[in-house]
């Protein structure tokens, strides 16, 4: 299949990093989102991102302007309509990407695949919504999507053989490593981290240690490079709950019942990074 323009729906952390390595990879791209505000903040991040690596000589200055003019902001969803694929990156919530994706089937054409970013939500039930759900499969990036490697592949129930290669294929031309899995309740990724980010967050509740006790454990004693807490405020305390609800109910595990600290900080507003506030101050 020839794809020539890209779909990316969502100008989030996620979706605005989705749209810049498929430019820079030469695609057109239109990035998509519900209000102006959020599309011009992508695009601001973008922007911000293609700088730095210019300056850290990873692109040449004309190389990061090239890939910056391939991107077209959009709060239309009728702009998508001549796609050549799609990545939708909206919110972790199962009714609005169900919606979405009954949308898409109808607005693009039949032989798109449209591939969904989700981090833990069956895509099964969101290919259901369409009538191509062997064109449906999840494209599960990891953040900061720049720099991560790794695409998860997701196989819905219905995906084809043919759509699972294209995404492969099409995860190696952006300079990723696609890893194929079947569709779970947060696929791989997120059904290993995020419970070793919960049983940090009891950690810190249940007062065994303080947060960069927790963290610094973890880091020089198990090599990862960042602690479970920080990278709750990196993901976002609002996502970290919203996938262990999906784990804790897909699975019927009570391993996976949310902290109430986490619980309790989501409903304050305390989401992390993005909110200023949560563990550690940024």
């Amino acid at each position: 299949m020839n794809i020539s323009k890209v779909g990316v729906i969502g100008a989030g952390a996620m979706g605005n990093g989705i749209a810049q390595v498929f430019a820079m990879a030469g695609h057109d791209v239109v990035l998509n989102d519900i209000k102006q505000e959020f599309v011009d903040r992508g695009m601001n991040n973008i922007k911000a991102s293609l700088d730095k690596m210019s300056q850290k000589g990873v692109l040449s200055p004309e190389q990061a302007k090239t890939a910056l003019a391939k991107i077209k902001p959009s709060v239309n969803l009728n702009d998508l309509a001549g796609s050549d694929f799609v990545v939708e990156a909206i919110i972790e919530d199962v009714n609005a990407k169900k919606e979405l994706f009954k949308q898409l089937d109808t607005l693009t054409r039949p032989d798109v695949i449209l591939s969904t970013n989700t981090s833990s939500i069956s895509v099964t039930e969101i290919a259901a919504m369409t009538k191509r759900p062997d064109k449906v499969a999840g494209m599960h990036f990891m953040n900061p999507v720049p720099l991560m490697k790794l695409v998860e592949v997701v196989r819905g129930l219905a995906s084809s053989d043919e759509t699972i290669k294209t995404i492969n294929e099409l995860s190696k031309k952006l300079g990723k490593t696609p890893v194929e899995v079947n569709d779970s309740p947060g696929f791989i990724s997120n059904r290993v981290l995020l419970p070793m980010i919960n049983e940090a967050i009891y950690a810190l509740y249940e007062g065994v240690a303080t947060r960069e006790a927790i963290d610094e454990v973890m880091k020089l004693g198990m090599n990862h490079p960042l602690g479970p807490l920080a990278l709750a405020d990196l993901i976002g305390l609002d996502v970290c709950l919203s996938i262990l609800n999906v784990l804790h109910q897909g699975l019927g595990d009570s391993k996976y019942r949310p902290c109430p600290l986490l619980k309790k900080m989501v409903a304050a507003g305390h989401l992390g990074r993005k909110t200023k506030k949560v563990f550690y101050n940024y």
